[in-house]
């Protein structure tokens, strides 16, 4: 198994939502646009996440050649972002984010997929790789936030830029998986469809959307929110690296999480641990021992579910079907999030920052019931 140049592409992949999540917002502000402007412009990748992956799975499926459209989307990502040098007006900025982010969603569905093939029956194994892209992001927070104390948001594209071509000399260090080279399984519409009717499989992805809705406010205002409460910029890509390390622990813990708890258990778990946790960043931010509480449940509210849900979809799908099931995962979660994103960035100012956070409470503990009432009771990860 290539541990490292699997981790690698994680570690990169992940170093530039590290650069996105926390950041791009307050770009996007600094070039003088409005919160509905903002909220707009976020919103666009997570639109493309609800297109992209799906027929990228089709043709990951089909071919059989998953790596080559990782390759092959990692540097179109780099050059179709690359155009955000030469304009910032809004329109331009649509076609930016749209275009890059149409091939950045391309990869990971199909890298989970290319990840799982050189696991083979190692898939509890997962989290010990991924959690180097947990520690990609975690450079990038801190690092960038730092710079940009130092020399400003002016610099923001070119750090991207250079984290984007690492993604592409990454994907060319990967090497292709030997699982199925010898009697390669196409795809069939009629069986993904099959299993996507198996009992409490239309629900975990109704979850999933309804995760990322709950999502929305974080990614897309909660910089915004924690400058305007006085915070610096070095202090909150310290708080949201605080986040990412409680995931990296419990993505070191999470062998052992997976043999004692339910998948019902851990994703209904993960969802409570939202709203709590919501509520908290919504109302209590401006209080410094109750965000750091706040973000240490990133290891629910993300690391747990996530985990959860890409062993979901190994156990649900077969192996000929394991593109579409990944793109379908992260189809809806762009769904979710560009819901979030929007209803965000139109609430935050008439609504307020607490009554934002609170909708995004209700959404998870939606999910909650729903996966209470559908998920089979003898669900489990294995």
């Amino acid at each position: 198994m290539p541990y490292w140049r699997l981790s690698g592409f994680y570690f990169a992949y992940f170093a530039l939502l590290g650069g996105v999540a926390p950041f791009l917002a307050l770009y996007f502000a600094h070039l003088g646009y409005s919160p509905a402007r903002i909220g707009e412009l976020i919103a666009i990748p997570m639109l493309m996440r609800c297109l992209a992956p799906s027929l990228w799975g089709w043709l990951g499926d089909r071919s059989g050649n998953r790596l080559l459209i990782v390759r092959a989307g990692a540097l179109l990502t780099a050059i179709m972002f690359s155009a955000i040098f030469w304009r910032q007006d809004y329109l331009w900025l649509v076609w930016v984010m749209a275009s890059h982010s149409f091939f950045w969603h391309a990869i990971l569905p199909q890298f989970e997929a290319i990840t799982l093939e050189h696991l083979g029956d190692r898939s509890a194994r997962y989290a010990q790789i991924r959690l180097w892209g947990s520690i990609g992001f975690i450079a990038t927070v801190i690092g960038l936030g730092g710079l940009m104390d130092v020399h400003g948001l002016g610099l923001y594209p070119a750090a991207m830029m250079v984290i984007m071509v690492l993604i592409s000399v990454c994907s060319f260090w990967v090497p292709r998986p030997t699982v199925m080279s010898g009697a390669r399984v196409r795809g069939n519409l009629r069986a993904f469809l099959r299993q996507l009717r198996q009992p409490g499989v239309v629900a975990f992805f109704v979850a999933v959307a309804l995760m990322q809705l709950s999502h929305g406010p974080y990614y897309t205002f909660l910089s915004v929110h924690l400058e305007t409460l006085g915070y610096s910029r070095s202090m909150i890509g310290l708080l949201w690296a605080l986040g990412v390390v409680a995931e990296i622990v419990l993505f070191m813990l999470m062998v052992r999480v997976l043999a004692w708890l339910s998948l019902r258990q851990l994703l209904i778990g993960s969802l409570l641990l939202a709203a709590v946790r919501w509520v908290l960043i919504g109302t209590q931010a401006d209080q410094l021992g109750v965000l750091l509480f706040a973000q240490l449940l990133h290891a629910a509210t993300f690391g747990s579910f996530h985990v959860a849900a890409i062993h979901f979809v190994q156990r649900h799908f077969s192996s000929a079907s394991q593109g579409q099931g990944q793109a379908l995962y992260a189809s809806l979660s762009g769904v979710g999030g560009a819901c979030g994103a929007l209803y965000a960035g139109y609430s935050w100012h008439s609504l307020g920052p607490a009554w934002t956070f609170a909708i995004a409470s209700v959404a998870v503990v939606v999910a909650a019931i729903l996966l209470l009432r559908r998920l089979p009771a003898s669900a489990t990860i294995g």
